[in-house]
C-alpha cells in the first residue's frame, strides 16, 4: 500500500526493498496505489490515490495552479502532490482518509502514506505519548493532532497546502479546507449526489467488487447504490452467529437483498466462538497504528480470508463512517442558542432529552455553558479533566468527552498526557471560526478515516483493497456545509440518509432507528478470552513504563466478572498493548538504494 519520496531529487536517495520508482522523481511506490502525473517544463503534478479526476483534468493541474478545492473537487480518497526546483507542496486529503507522513531524513524531507516505513527508514522508535493519549483519553483525539506512533514522524495537516522545501527547513501549512456552511441545493440532494459518486467510482475500477450489508442504513445503502452502479450483480456479505438466523440485522439485509431484483448475490458467513472479540491479540498483522478492529480482528479478517477465497474478491465496500459524517452531537444545542434559535434549541433539548431518558433542563444548562466557552478556553481545561479522578458532570454538551484517568495508569503515563493536554492548548485552532458541532465533527471524522486505513492495511494482507465512500472528502465536505437551519434534528436517525436515498432503500429499513448492539458479544468475549488476557494483556505496555500490570488486570477481571463500567480505557490499552506486541515481532521494512525505473 505504502507511497512515498522525498523533498529533493538529489541523488542516491533509498527506497523500500521492493518499490517501484515513479516517473524521473524521487517517488517510489510499493503497491498498486493509483499515482496518475502530469507534467510541464520545470513542473511535476502527480495526483497520489484514488481520483475521480479525468485525464483532462489532472493535466489541468499542471497547466495552471493548483485549485484550492483540488483534493475534495472529485470522489475518491487522494491527495496532489506538486514537485517543484525548490521542493513540494503536498495537498492533503481533508478527510484524513489518506494521511499523509514526514520526517527529516539528512538534510531533505521523506514523505510517505506509511508511517512505519519513514521510522524505519529515520531509524526512530515507538512513541510513548501517543501510546499515553491512545489509551488514556481515546475521546479526545486532538490530544495527538500531528502525532504519531513513532517518534518524529508526523501526520501532515489534512486539508492544507504543505510546502516541504528540499534543504530540509521547517515545512510550512496553509489551511485550504475549512466547511463554512454554504448555500444551495438541499442536504439530501448534495449528501446523495457526492456519496453515490463516491461508490460509483469504485465499481468502475472493480466492477466485480463486493460490499458489506449488515442490515445497518449505512452499509445498505452503499450496497444498493454499487449494485445499481455495477454492470452485473454483486456479491453482499452479511456475518452472523453461527446458528442464529432471525435477528434484526439479517432481517433488514434479506429484505434488501430481495428488493434488488436480482442485483445483490446475498452471501451469509456464519462466524463460531473462534471469532469472539478479543481473541487473538498476538497474531495480528502490522500495521501503522491500532487499527479499529483489533479486538475484532479475528471476525474481519475471517469474512476478508472467506471473501477472497470463495468470492474472488478484490475490492469491498463498507458503510464504515457514516455514523461519524451523519452524527449531529449534542453541542448543536449551543450552537443554536449561540445563534438564537431559542425555541428550537428547546424542542431539540427536549428530543434528545427523551431519547437519553434524561431530564432536559441539565442539558440546557450545560448547553447554556459552553455556549459561552471558547475551543480555546476548553482546551486550557483539558488538564484538569484528564487527571480528575472525578468524572467532570457536565452533561452532554461540551467540547471535548473526557473520562478520569484509570487507576491502573502509570503516574509517568498521565504525565505524558498532562504534557499533550498542555501542548494542544498552548496551539492555535487551525479551524477557528466554525459552530462548535461542525468543529467538534470534523475531529471526529478525521479520526475515524486515519484509523480506517489501519484497517484497510489488515485488509490488504488479505488481498483486498478496502473502501468506505462515506470518508471521501467530497461527501464529508457536502455534508458539513450544511447551514445550521438545514441541519438535521439531535434525535432522528439519519434523516438526511433516508430522504436521499428514499427511492432506493426499502421503506421497512428506511424507518429503522437503531442497529443491533454488541456490547453482550463484547463481555462474553471478553470472559472467554480472560485466560489469555491475564497471561499476556497490557505486557508491552507495562514493558514502557505507562500501565500498573497488576492493577490492569484486576480491572479486566473485574469487567469480564460482569461488574457494570465504561470498557473505553481498557479496550483501548489491550489494543495499544496487541499493536506493540506485532510492531516489536515484525521485522522492519527495509530500504536500499534505488535504480531509477526499477523494483529492488
Amino acid at each position: 500500500m505504502p507511497v512515498g519520496g522525498f523533498s529533493t531529487n538529489r541523488s542516491g536517495l533509498p527506497r523500500p526493498l521492493g518499490a517501484e520508482s515513479i516517473s524521473t522523481s524521487s517517488l517510489w511506490r510499493l503497491s498498486s496505489t493509483p499515482v496518475r502525473t502530469a507534467q510541464r517544463a520545470g513542473r511535476q503534478v502527480h495526483v497520489i490515490g484514488l481520483c475521480g479526476a479525468t485525464a483532462e483534468e489532472v493535466q489541468a493541474l499542471v497547466d495552471r495552479p493548483v485549485p484550492t478545492r483540488a483534493t475534495w473537487q472529485w470522489p475518491g480518497t487522494y491527495a496532489v502532490l506538486e514537485e517543484l526546483e525548490q521542493g513540494l507542496v503536498l495537498h492533503t486529503d481533508p478527510a484524513a482518509a489518506l494521511p499523509l507522513y514526514v520526517v527529516a531524513w539528512r538534510g531533505t524531507w521523506a514523505w510517505s502514506t506509511s508511517a512505519r516505513y519513514l521510522a524505519a527508514l529515520a531509524g526512530t522508535q515507538v512513541d510513548t505519548q501517543r501510546l499515553a493519549c491512545a489509551f488514556l483519553a481515546p475521546s479526545v483525539p486532538v490530544l495527538a493532532s500531528g502525532r504519531t506512533y513513532f517518534s518524529g514522524v508526523e501526520q501532515l495537516p489534512p486539508g492544507g497546502r504543505v510546502e516541504l522545501p528540499a534543504a530540509g527547513d521547517r515545512y510550512t501549512c496553509s489551511t485550504m479546507w475549512c466547511p463554512d456552511p454554504r448555500n444551495g441545493p438541499p442536504p439530501h440532494l448534495r449528501l446523495r449526489n457526492a456519496l453515490a459518486a463516491s461508490v460509483r467510482l469504485r465499481t468502475d475500477i472493480d466492477p466485480t467488487l463486493s460490499s458489506d450489508l449488515s442490515g445497518g442504513l449505512d452499509s445498505t445503502t452503499v450496497a444498493v447504490l454499487a449494485s445499481r452502479a455495477a454492470p452485473d450483480p454483486i456479491d453482499a456479505v452479511t456475518i452472523h452467529p453461527g446458528g442464529v438466523l432471525d435477528g434484526s440485522d439479517l432481517h433488514y439485509a434479506r429484505l434488501t437483498a430481495a428488493a434488488s431484483h436480482g442485483r445483490i448475490r446475498h452471501r451469509l458467513l456464519p462466524l463460531g466462538d473462534e471469532h469472539r472479540p478479543y481473541t487473538g491479540l498476538t497474531g495480528i498483522p502490522v500495521t501503522d497504528e491500532p487499527a479499529p478492529s483489533t479486538l475484532t480482528q479475528t471476525r474481519l479478517l475471517a469474512q476478508l480470508r472467506w471473501m477472497h477465497r470463495e468470492l474472488g474478491t478484490r475490492t469491498h465496500l463498507t458503510g464504515d463512517g457514516g455514523d461519524s459524517v451523519l452524527f449531529q452531537p449534542p453541542a448543536k444545542i449551543a450552537d443554536l442558542l449561540r445563534h438564537r434559535r431559542y425555541t428550537r434549541a428547546a424542542r431539540e433539548a427536549l428530543g434528545w432529552a427523551r431519547l437519553r431518558r434524561t431530564a432536559v433542563a441539565p442539558l440546557l444548562r450545560s448547553a447554556a455553558m459552553m455556549k459561552t466557552t471558547t475551543r480555546e478556553r476548553a482546551s486550557a481545561a483539558l488538564t484538569t479533566e484528564l487527571t480528575s479522578k472525578v468524572k467532570q458532570n457536565r452533561g452532554d454538551v461540551r467540547w471535548f468527552a473526557t473520562l478520569p484517568a484509570p487507576a491502573w495508569a502509570d503516574p509517568s503515563a498521565v504525565h505524558l498526557l498532562t504534557e499533550a493536554a498542555e501542548d494542544h492548548a498552548a496551539a492555535p485552532d487551525p479551524l477557528p471560526g466554525l459552530d462548535a458541532s461542525v468543529r467538534i465533527l470534523v475531529d471526529e471524522i478525521r479520526e475515524v478515516a486515519r484509523t480506517a486505513a489501519a484497517d484497510a492495511e489488515l485488509a490488504d494482507a488479505c488481498g483486498i483493497e478496502l473502501h468506505n465512500p462515506f470518508l471521501d472528502a467530497s461527501v464529508v465536505d457536502a455534508v458539513l456545509r450544511t447551514p445550521l437551519d438545514l441541519r438535521p434534528p439531535l434525535h432522528a436517525y439519519k434523516p438526511v440518509l433516508t430522504r436521499a436515498f428514499a427511492g432506493l432503500l426499502p421503506a421497512e429499513l428506511a424507518a429503522r432507528t437503531t442497529k443491533g448492539a454488541f456490547e453482550a458479544d463484547h463481555y462474553s468475549g471478553l470472559r472467554a478470552a480472560l485466560p489469555e488476557l491475564l497471561a499476556t494483556g497490557g505486557m508491552n505496555l507495562a514493558a514502557l513504563g505507562l500501565i500498573d500490570i497488576a492493577r490492569f488486570r484486576d480491572q479486566i477481571r473485574t469487567a469480564a466478572a460482569g461488574v457494570p463500567m465504561p470498557l473505553a480505557h481498557i479496550e483501548q490499552a489491550l489494543a495499544a498493548d496487541a499493536w506493540l506486541h506485532t510492531v516489536t515481532c515484525t521485522p522492519e521494512p527495509v530500504w536500499v538504494d534505488s535504480i531509477p525505473g526499477k523494483a529492488e
